[in-house]
């Protein structure tokens, strides 16, 4: 079973950013379905260089819809991007560097984050760009 089920509770209005917070649903679900089959640290590592890509590329497009609809908590929607981006980084270099494992608290801290995120700051927007 999917560690994190994608449901339209999660929908800001947006298909395409509704489409990319899918897809970082998907990759958390593909770190926890590797974890559980025990497949290798170079095959757990290539998901989370995956998962902290995506997230990067994600926020950069979804900082770029905020400034075109000129979304008045842009400053601080952005701060926060950056602040969940440093962590996910440092868990990623904390993994490359032995110290961390891949395992269900990383996990369910990976999910939280994302869940919280939507569910509480990019709701925030969906009156701006849907």
């Amino acid at each position: 079973m999917a560690l994190f089920q994608w449901n339209n509770s999660f929908s800001v209005n947006n298909v395409e950013i509704d489409n990319q917070h899918k897809k970082l649903v998907t990759l958390i679900n593909q770190l926890h379905e590797a974890m559980g089959q025990g497949k290798s640290r170079e095959v757990l590592g290539a998901i989370f260089n995956d998962l902290v890509t995506y997230t990067k590329s994600h926020f950069k497009f979804e900082e770029n819809c905020m400034l075109d609809k000129k979304y008045l908590d842009y400053t601080a929607h952005r701060l926060e991007h950056q602040k969940l981006t440093n962590q996910v980084l440092k868990l990623k270099q904390e993994f490359d560097s032995g110290k961390v494992v891949i395992s269900i608290d990383l996990l369910n801290f990976l999910k939280d984050w994302l869940k919280n995120h939507i569910l509480e700051s990019d709701k925030k927007y969906v009156p701006f760009i849907s």
